[in-house]
């Protein structure tokens, strides 16, 4: 975005393309989303390994094919893709492929065995993981007016609103079936997934309404994110194609939306001029039925983790009087472990499960 259009009005999906994306965008800068904000990725090895864990489930699926792929969506610098890759077995990882998937420039210093690319590679047949992806594709905002429609809300680079145009055509659609401003008037708030675990199928996703809006009630509008969902599990030929997000379900959707930003590991406003991430929880139980695929499974992470072997359990007391050294390190992992699934945290983070043309290999 350029000086010249300081004073544009755009929606929030234009404006934080630009300013996310763009030639001067956040994920342009050169220290990269860790210099702003924690993932599981960051927090701990533990979540890599998990990863390995479930490419390696995928894998004896598949029937142990000579190419076994993994992509990483939204890569950052490569820090999951890198540390998958040192967990897996030496034979695992003889036989995959490995692909970050990200619009920055690839880090000189990555691994040679890992490709760099704009968009997932076609026809593949492997895991495709995206953490903390779908946040960050960018959306539109509605907020109803004092006559109960809801308009678009538009922006300027200072972060500015005003409400446009009444919202219309698919959005509109995808609004009244997912969002709609009468839902929300009851909604309890939702923070993070914490709807997830008590979330109702997939197959229990609602219908269309038509309650009228109350006065300032804000939606994002997902449609963006399930196009892109769609269209990246569309890229697996045979595998799994897991997203994990900050996330809420139909029943507790937040009545006032959850836009925000983040700058230098704090919360911020979100403004569109690039100086912070701008993102949003994800509506993920509408991504599950974009892909028209059977099988979709939402869970939290906590409990996802916990089916890849991550518990958080502390080490039996006994050890640290006969091997104490081994002690120390199996308190430092529970910790890490306790972090990645601690409830009003990390845990509580949405994972979407979508198996395609293989079991559901996280299912108990």
């Amino acid at each position: 975005m350029t000086a010249e259009a300081t004073d544009e009005w755009l929606g929030w999906r234009a404006a934080a393309e630009a300013a996310l994306y763009g030639p001067d965008g956040f994920y342009r800068r050169p220290e990269g989303p860790a210099g702003h904000f924690r993932t599981s990725v960051h927090a701990s090895p533990l979540f890599a390994g998990a990863v390995a864990r479930l490419l390696c489930r995928v894998d004896e699926a598949l029937g142990r094919p000579a190419s076994l792929g993994f992509v990483d969506m939204g890569a950052g610098r490569g820090e999951l893709v890198t540390r998958v890759l040192a967990a897996l077995p030496a034979e695992v990882a003889a036989r995959t492929r490995a692909y970050a998937v990200e619009i920055a420039d690839r880090p000189e210093t990555l691994d040679h065995r890992i490709e760099w690319l704009p968009e997932p590679p076609q026809r593949l047949q492997g895991l495709l993981f995206a953490n903390e992806w779908l946040d960050n594709v960018p959306v539109d905002v509605a907020e109803v007016d004092p006559t109960g429609v809801p308009r678009l809300v538009l922006v300027r680079r200072d972060g500015t609103e005003r409400l446009g145009e009444p919202v219309a055509g698919a959005e509109a659609e995808w609004l009244a079936r997912w969002w709609p401003p009468g839902r929300a008037e009851g909604a309890r708030a939702s923070e993070g997934a914490r709807a997830v675990e008590d979330a109702p199928g997939v197959e229990d996703a609602p219908g269309v309404e038509d309650a009228p809006g109350v006065e300032g009630l804000r939606a994002e509008i997902g449609l963006p994110r399930d196009e892109a969902w769609s269209g990246a599990v569309a890229t697996l030929d045979r595998g799994l194609a897991v997203a994990v997000d900050y996330a809420h379900t139909a029943h507790a959707r937040p009545p006032f939306g959850t836009l925000t930003g983040f700058r230098e590991g704090r919360e911020t406003a979100p403004v569109p001029d690039g100086s912070c991430d701008i993102t949003a929880h994800v509506a993920l139980d509408a991504c599950a039925t974009a892909c028209a695929l059977p099988g979709a499974r939402l869970l939290s992470q906590r409990d996802a983790l916990r089916a890849l072997g991550i518990t958080g359990a502390r080490p039996p007391l006994e050890l640290a009087s006969t091997r104490p050294a081994e002690y120390v390190r199996a308190l430092a992992s529970a910790g890490e472990a306790a972090e990645l699934t601690a409830k009003g945290g990390l845990g509580d983070f949405g994972w979407l499960v979508q198996p395609v043309g293989i079991p559901d290999v996280l299912a108990d």
